[in-house]
């Protein structure tokens, strides 16, 4: 069991985070790179042989910012005030600038001030509902627009995301929904990973940080490979195996009965891609099996189309999450079993653009987990774009 292990090198962690900040994608790189040792974090831009492509990544991206600045309110959140999280996805795809707020576009000082006129007495960054998703995205936006000053919110938004972990290692909607899931759980480690990368890779004093063997369990927990995972609806069918599922136990693609009349789990692409991207910012080497057998797993049911066991539903939040995995893990091209690498950046740009609307924003006509919201379909792909963009 891989455990997780300080940064041994705060120096480069933090030089990681300034890359980030500077390319204005949301990462280029994890804190460790698949398979490299802690100290040696390194950052890759890589020039697109593609003029065209890159003009058009921009072009998109640009359109679907300048809808999404449109849609602010006059109190600075999008969408609704009752989910901050949707406002920090939005600040995140949307420019910022270097400096002291009065640099900053009107919509972004709008916005991080209404963001932290949502911070409580207990750290989190929420109104009454989801609290630990609203603060976990709520603190990667803070942390990626990089203000000294919000430090303290900082921390203790960290030390609020830690105190939601349940003793199966996983993280939940929070407070009084405890259940812990893979999608919540992979939200939180991405803000926790990102704010110790900002906070120079040391927990400050007199703070917990969180239990990343047990969350590396959890996530363990949550994956079709029954090397790793001896659960009872693990699937060991090559359809499913090294695919994940969103909790322990429960699949929102449902069940398969396989040849021996076992009942298992279906994987599916958003949690698979969850999965991958957890594992890397819990330091899970890429040589280990079970990020090879999710890597094989994705290759082999790749799709820009759907949301491979889903369908539509679930489909942006799928292309953001495919986004993120796939740039922390340095995959510039997926390799398949027969040899052929796709190139997903490109065909995945190009779908986005075929997908987006004349006015620059995007939305899914199915509503499951709230993609008939065009401001948070159209705030994952600006992401989604905004770190296509950084790496052409």
């Amino acid at each position: 069991m891989a455990s997780h292990r300080k940064s041994g090198h705060p120096g480069r962690a933090r030089h990681a985070l300034e890359h980030w900040l500077l390319a204005g994608a949301l990462a280029v790189a994890s804190p460790l790179a698949l398979g490299a040792e802690p100290d040696a974090v390194t950052v890759t831009l890589r020039s697109s042989q593609d003029p065209s492509l890159r003009h058009e990544v921009r072009r998109a991206l640009e359109k679907g910012q300048a809808w999404l600045v449109q849609q602010q309110s006059s109190n600075g959140f999008w969408s609704s005030p009752d989910y901050p999280a949707i406002t920090a996805l939005a600040l995140t795809g949307l420019k910022a600038k270097p400096g002291a707020p009065e640099s900053q576009p009107a919509a972004v000082k709008r916005g991080f001030d209404f963001l932290l006129g949502c911070v409580k007495p207990d750290g989190g960054i929420y109104q009454k509902e989801l609290p630990g998703y609203n603060t976990s995205i709520s603190l990667t936006a803070l942390v990626l627009a990089d203000r000294r000053e919000w430090r303290p919110v900082i921390e203790n938004a960290r030390k609020f995301v830690v105190s939601l972990q349940t003793g199966s290692g996983g993280i939940g909607y929070g407070k009084t929904e405890q259940a812990p899931d893979l999608s919540n759980t992979s939200w939180a480690i991405e803000a926790l990973a990102l704010s110790r990368s900002w906070l120079g890779g040391e927990i400050p004093p007199g703070t917990a940080d969180l239990n990343w063997k047990a969350a590396v369990e959890f996530i363990q927990s949550c994956q079709n490979l029954p090397s790793q995972n001896r659960a009872p609806r693990t699937s060991d069918d090559p359809r499913n195996q090294g695919g994940f599922i969103y909790a322990p136990g429960a699949s929102k693609a449902g069940e398969t009965q396989l040849a021996s009349g076992r009942v298992a789990l279906r994987s599916y692409g958003s949690m698979s891609y969850a999965g991958l991207m957890s594992y890397i910012y819990a330091q899970v080497k890429g040589d280990d099996p079970r990020v090879k057998a999710v890597m094989e797993w994705l290759a082999d049911n790749y799709s820009v189309d759907e949301n491979p066991g889903m369908g539509q539903e679930g489909l942006y939040y799928y292309y953001h999450t495919m986004t993120k995995a796939l740039t922390v893990s340095g995959a510039g091209t997926l390799a398949t079993r027969n040899g052929q690498n796709i190139n997903w950046r490109e065909q995945l740009t190009l779908k986005l653009i075929n997908l987006q609307h004349t006015d620059g924003s995007w939305a899914n006509e199915n509503g499951r987990w709230f993609e008939k919201d065009p401001v948070l379909v159209s705030a994952y792909c600006v992401l989604a774009l905004k770190m296509i963009d950084a790496a052409l």
